[in-house]
Order: structure tokens, then C-alpha cells, then sequence
């Protein structure tokens, strides 16, 4: 889908200069009484003199050589659009200097009291000249010395006041800093009491190395860790072999092996051993019961009751210890003694693993917290500095302010002086004349777009074609009054010509001329003979346009009836020099012949007067007579025009209208408004009317931007060249 393209407005230049051409009296009568009292106004000023000094804006090159309070006074914007040069301008034309100034100088006004400040800062400049540090101080009065005196002065002010704020400044200064030294000095012990407090506390000497030596010994016992733990299960790999192969716990092997080594016990053990040998040989000889049998039983119950007394003895518990270990081989000796060795080595290792652990952690627990504390440590050196740097710059500071308030020396220095002016500066006339002319012009203009733009009534062909939107038959030019005295152009006492013989060879022949032939190709079917001529109010010629009309259509050999159908204001009459005492008003009421009444005003042209007014013209002109006139001067006649009242408050036009083969509107632009204009197309409208189409009169050609013209305009001047020629030839273009 292609978008539209939205709709520009054409700016129409044509349309406004049509609006100054015919607002230019107006326009140019503005344009005159401003650049006249401009001018009077610029020669009434008095001659006004300036004088300039200047001024550089720097920082103290005496604290700049000995280093000390190169701050003080030093000339700087608070904000990146600001601009020193500016603050130092607001000082110069500050209250103070100017009061001083004033007071120093005795200035005063006309009635002898001391001038305002506002009158003197209203013709005091101070500006920064671009691209430096200067500042331009001038002064403009009518007295070129009082001038030069003003600027010197102001600068003297200024550069004084300057130094003695410098020096004020270093006197607060050094205030500031004497009763801040204690303070700062109490905070630096303060800072230091703290800091070492907080590493007695936390038993801290170097940080940064003991974190270091924090990581590396946490490394090395993860390594003897790893090494032990290794060791470890060798070791208990071996143990459990140990157990299996002498066939004890490690918790008794040393009790087995101790009992294997004490002679009571191993003496003991043999006799219970032979006796329990002799018992098995005694069993298999006598029955249970024999004496023999029970004598040894009863050894072998003591000699245990004894072995088990005395193992108890050595072990220290109630549990007995069974017969094969307490009796052991001297290769069981030498399994148990090993086992008890790697079961001391075992013990060894996981005490070893567990101590190594236990320093582990104490080192990860202290790595942890090494950082709090170093940050604590530097929060505590930083603000420790800072109350140092802060006391030392002080220090050094009080010694700057010393050497500050001693010096008499500024931040400005004059560049030049002001001198006596020779020549005015002011006013320059031609600004203020050529300022008069450009007010002039922009009030002349609005002046004349104002005037057009409250005037409502139609000014072009252009607009009365657009808002009527009718055929344009005609465009009738306006003939100024030297032309149509130059010419044979007869003028009445009502201001309407009347054309006379020589009509072809004047610009309004051929323009009728144009408007009888357009006309004539109106219709094709049969030719238009009847015309009902009318204007939508009055004084747009519509009666003009009837007479001249009529006198082109005889030029062809056409024989032409003009019926004056306007029985309210009449005025054919007065164009053809008649008698109006009888006319149309007495053919409809004393049913005359229209011969006796009709008159011959020229060869094949004749005029029916109005004759008699009325009391009610459209009672007669809606009546069966004038139907039957009509009818009877369209058959006697080639052509019949009647000229009918305007259309403003009267239905005349319309009535006659409707008997006739169409209506001609007349429209003439400056005459006519909006208001009526739309008015009279809505009666045509309603009524039904037969607009045949419209005749613009009156146009001023010089002010039309559409070429409806095509002649030469001396033409509007002067008839006195021939038509043949080309230079001087007519025509009239109806678009």
C-alpha cells in the first residue's frame, strides 16, 4: 500500500502582494510616520562620548614566587558555565564601588542631589574580552572628561577593594586555623591511641607478612597431614595383619605377653598342665568316682582357682585369661611384641594427624580473620593520615596566611587608563533612522494585511469565481477617469459611461465585445435572445454592463431593446438622456402601444424606460402583461436585456428572470462582501434561477495576479493610435 502524501499548503506570494498593492496608501502612510519620528527623535539626541579602561584579572604573582598562600584570592568559577571574568564584572558595578565612586566623583543630577546608582551602572559596561583575562570597564556621558574620570575611578575602587578583601580573606583565615590546630592535634593522639590499642588487642604486628606465613604454614601441615594419614593406613594395614597372625587384641597382647614372662604364673600353669595330664591318665583307669580320680580334680580346680587368682592380679580384671595365652610360644612373643609396636606406632600417627588438624584449623580460624582485622587496620591508619595531613596543612597553612596578610597585593592591575574621549561615540542617527524604516515596514505591512483582512468584501476575479463557481462570461477592466476623459467616452452626473460611436477602438469594446460572443456559444440548440441583468447589491454596474452590452450586440447590425425593469432606482434614462415620465410601469398599467413609449437612442439600439415608480414594482412585473411584453419583445427584437434591481431585498430580478432565457450576475470586487455574495447565490439557488453566469466589472488590471488580460496598457490611457497596429492592439481572455 503506498502512503499518501500529506498536503503542503503553496504559499501564494501572488496573493500577498495583491494585499499590499491595494493596501499600499495605508501601508506607506505607517511606513512614513515612524521613519519621521525616528528621524526627529535621532536628531534630537546629543552627542555622547565613552571612554575605556581595561583591567587584567590574574592570580597574585607574589604568592606565586614564594609558594605561600597561593590560594588566597584566586580567581575561579564554582560551575563549568561560569566564567570568572563575569563574577569579577558583578563586583566592579557592585553597590559599594559605586557608591564610593559616586561619592568620590560629587556626581549629581540636574537638581543638584547625588545621581541614583541605577543611573550610573544604566552607562557603566564591564564585559571580559574574548579569549582573555581582561576586563573592558567604559563609560558613556555627555562629558567626555566626567567620562574618562568615572572609568579611572571605578577601576581605582574596584582594585582596591580587591586587595583589601585578599587581606581580610588571610585575616579569617588565620582565625580559622588557630582555633582549629588544637583540635586537629587532640584527633592525630586520639588516632594513634586507637591504632595501637587495636594491635596490642589483637596481638598484630605486620598483617600483610603474617597472612603470607599464615597461607604457607597452612600448605605445609596439609602436606604432613596427607603424609601421615598415608603412613597411617600402612600402618593399619599391618596391624590388622599382626592381630590375625597372633591371634589377640591389641588391648591384651600385653597382658598375654606379660603373663607368658612371670615364673609364678608359668610354674603355675605346669603343674595345672601335668596334673590335668595325669587326670586324663587317671580317667582312663578308674571310674569318676575313684579316689585317685577325684584327688586329682580336685588339684586341677585349685591349680585353676590359683592360675586365675594370680591373672587376675596382673591384668586387673575379674575376666579370666584363657590357658593358651597365658603360655606362649617365643614366636607368638616376638608377633605380639610387634604388634604392640605398630600399635604404638598407630597410636603415634593419629595423635600426630590430630594435633596437625588442631594447628590447621587454629591457622585457618586466624587466615579468617586476618582480613577484618587489615581492614580495620587500614580504616584505622587511613584516618590516623587524615587527621596527620590534616594537622600538617594547617600548619603550613597558618604559615601561608602569615605571609599573606602581610602583602598589599591583588589579583587585577590596570592594563590602561582611561583617556579623555576626542571623538562622540553615540548616537548614531542612521541606526535609529534605519531602525524607523524596518518598524515602518513590518507596521505598514501588518497594517495593510490587518486592513485586508477585516475588509470582507471580494477583491478578486479569482475569488469571485471561486465562491460563485459560474460560468465567467465576462471581465469588464476599470478605466480611470483621465482615460475615459482622453477618450470619447461620454461620463454622466451618476458616474456611469456611456459608449459612444468610437467604442472599438477603447478597451471596454473589446471586453463587451468578448462578452456578447461568449454569449452567443452558450447554447447550441437555438440562439439566447432574452437576458435578465442583476447584481447581488448595488453600485456593481450591473446597469453599466446592460447599456454597454447592448451597444456591442448593435455593432454586429443586431437590433437591441434595453428595458429598465428597475422601477425602484432607475437610471437608463440618465445614460441615454430620456424622459422617464412614461415607460415600462405605464405599458403594464394603461395597456399602451410599446412603439408610442419605446425610444430609438441610436441606429438598431433602443430603450424602454422605467417610467413611473410604483408602489409595488413586483406586483406589475409578476403579471400576466409583462409574461405577454416579454414575449412580445423577444419577437419584435434580436435581443432583449432588461435591467433588473439587485437582488439584496427584492425578488424583482427573479421574476423576470424566470420570463427570460437566463440571468446575467454582475459582480463587482471591492463592492461586494461575502456576507451578500453567498446570500445572493442561495436566493438564485432557491429560486431556480437560469444563471447564464457572471460578469466581473470594475477589475483593476494592474492588481489582477491571473492572466484574464492580455493588451497593452497604454491602451487604458490613450485611444489615439489605430486598432490595426500591433503595438496598440486590444484584446480581452475570459479564462
Amino acid at each position: 500500500m503506498i502512503d499518501s502524501l500529506p498536503n503542503v499548503e503553496e504559499i501564494d506570494f501572488q496573493k500577498y502582494l495583491q494585499i499590499l498593492q491595494r493596501r499600499w496608501l495605508p501601508a506607506v502612510g505607517i511606513f512614513g510616520v515612524i521613519v519621521t519620528a525616528a528621524s526627529v527623535y535621532a536628531f534630537s539626541l546629543k552627542p555622547t562620548y565613552e571612554a575605556q579602561g581595561s583591567v587584567l584579572i590574574k592570580s597574585d604573582n607574589t604568592y606565586s614566587l614564594t609558594g605561600l598562600g597561593e590560594n588566597l584570592g584566586r580567581i575561579q568559577a564554582l560551575t563549568q558555565e561560569g566564567s570568572p571574568l563575569e563574577t569579577q564584572a558583578k563586583i566592579v558595578t557592585s553597590v559599594p564601588v559605586i557608591q564610593e565612586t559616586i561619592k568620590s566623583l560629587n556626581l549629581e543630577d540636574k537638581e543638584g542631589k547625588p545621581i541614583e546608582i541605577e543611573a550610573l551602572v544604566k552607562k557603566l559596561k564591564v564585559k571580559g574580552a574574548v579569549g582573555t583575562d581582561v576586563l573592558e570597564i567604559s563609560y558613556t556621558d555627555d562629558d567626555p572628561k566626567l567620562a574618562a574620570q568615572v572609568v579611572n575611578k571605578v577601576i581605582d575602587l574596584y582594585i582596591n577593594r580587591n586587595v583589601t578583601d585578599n587581606q581580610a580573606e588571610a585575616i579569617s583565615a588565620r582565625k580559622f586555623i588557630w582555633k582549629q590546630l588544637p583540635e586537629r592535634e587532640q584527633a592525630v593522639k586520639q588516632e594513634e591511641l586507637t591504632l595501637r590499642k587495636f594491635k596490642e588487642d589483637n596481638k598484630v604486628l605486620v598483617l600483610q607478612e603474617e597472612a603470607s606465613n599464615a597461607v604457607t604454614t597452612i600448605s605445609q601441615l596439609e602436606t604432613e597431614i596427607t603424609k601421615a594419614q598415608a603412613d597411617l593406613v600402612e600402618v593399619e594395614r599391618k596391624l590388622v595383619n599382626l592381630r590375625s597372625q597372633a591371634k589377640v587384641q591389641s588391648e591384651q597382647a600385653a597382658t598375654y605377653a606379660d603373663l607368658s614372662q612371670i615364673k609364678g604364673t608359668q610354674d603355675v600353669l605346669t603343674q595345672l598342665q601335668q596334673a590335668e595330664s595325669l587326670l586324663k591318665v587317671e580317667k582312663t583307669r578308674f571310674q569318676p568316682g575313684h579316689p585317685a580320680v577325684i584327688n586329682l580334680e580336685e588339684k586341677v580346680a585349685a591349680l585353676k582357682g590359683l592360675l586365675n587368682e594370680r591373672t587376675q592380679q596382673i591384668t586387673g580384671s575379674n575376666k579370666s585369661v584363657p590357658e593358651g595365652n597365658i603360655q606362649i610360644g617365643e614366636l607368638r612373643q616376638e608377633l605380639i611384641g610387634e604388634l604392640i609396636s605398630t600399635e604404638n606406632q598407630y597410636n603415634g600417627l593419629s595423635a600426630k594427624i590430630s594435633q596437625l588438624q588442631r594447628a590447621k584449623v587454629n591457622y585457618q580460624q586466624r587466615a579468617q580473620i586476618l582480613p577484618k582485622l587489615e581492614q580495620t587496620q587500614r580504616e584505622l591508619e587511613r584516618r590516623l593520615k587524615a587527621a596527620q595531613t590534616t594537622y600538617e596543612t594547617l600548619l603550613t597553612k597558618l604559615q601561608e596566611v602569615d605571609v599573606a596578610q602581610n602583602q598589599k597585593v591583588g589579583n587585577a592591575r590596570i592594563i590602561s587608563s582611561a583617556l579623555v574621549p576626542s571623538k562622540p561615540s553615540g548616537p548614531r542617527r542612521i541606526i535609529f533612522i534605519g531602525a524607523g524604516a524596518a518598524a515602518g515596514i513590518i507596521l505598514g505591512i501588518i497594517t495593510a494585511f490587518g486592513l485586508d483582512l477585516v475588509d470582507r468584501s471580494l477583491k478578486t476575479v479569482k475569488e469571485a469565481k471561486e465562491l460563485f463557481k459560474y460560468t465567467l462570461l465576462g471581465v469588464i477592466p476599470n478605466v480611470s477617469k483621465r482615460a475615459r476623459n482622453r477618450s470619447s467616452l461620454d461620463v454622466v452626473e451618476a458616474g456611469i459611461p456611456r459608449i459612444a460611436t468610437d467604442f472599438t477602438h477603447y478597451p471596454l469594446g473589446d471586453a463587451y465585445q468578448m462578452l456578447r460572443a461568449n454569449l452567443k456559444f452558450l447554447s447550441s440548440d437555438h440562439e439566447l435572445r432574452s437576458f435578465t441583468i442583476t447584481s447581488s447589491i448595488s453600485k456593481e454596474g450591473k446597469s453599466e454592463v446592460a447599456a454597454n452590452l447592448a451597444l456591442a450586440m448593435t455593432q454586429v447590425g443586431r437590433k437591441v431593446l434595453i428595458v429598465d425593469a428597475d422601477m425602484r432606482h432607475p437610471i437608463q434614462h440618465h445614460i441615454w438622456y430620456l424622459n422617464n415620465n412614461i415607460g415600462l410601469s405605464n405599458l403594464l398599467v394603461e395597456q399602451m402601444e410599446s412603439d408610442k413609449v419605446i425610444q430609438e437612442v441610436m441606429p438598431n439600439l433602443f430603450v424602454l424606460p422605467s417610467g413611473v415608480l410604483p408602489p409595488n414594482p413586483l406586483a406589475l412585473l409578476d403579471s400576466m402583461r409583462m409574461s405577454a411584453l416579454v414575449d412580445e419583445f423577444v419577437r419584435d427584437y434580436d435581443f432583449v436585456i432588461f435591467d433588473t434591481p439587485a437582488l439584496a431585498g427584492t425578488a424583482d430580478a427573479a421574476v423576470i428572470g424566470n420570463l427570460t432565457d437566463g440571468t446575467l450576475l454582475v459582480v463587482r470586487p471591492g463592492v461586494i462582501d461575502y456576507a451578500s455574495a453567498n446570500a445572493a447565490k442561495g436566493f438564485l439557488t432557491q429560486t431556480s434561477q437560469k444563471v447564464l453566469g457572471i460578469v466581473i466589472n470594475g477589475v483593476n488590471v494592474k492588481r489582477e495576479p491571473d492572466s484574464y488580460f492580455y493588451y497593452n496598457l497604454n491602451n487604458l490611457e490613450s485611444t489615439t493610435a489605430s486598432k490595426s497596429a500591433s503595438n496598440d492592439s486590444v484584446l480581452v481572455k475570459v479564462k
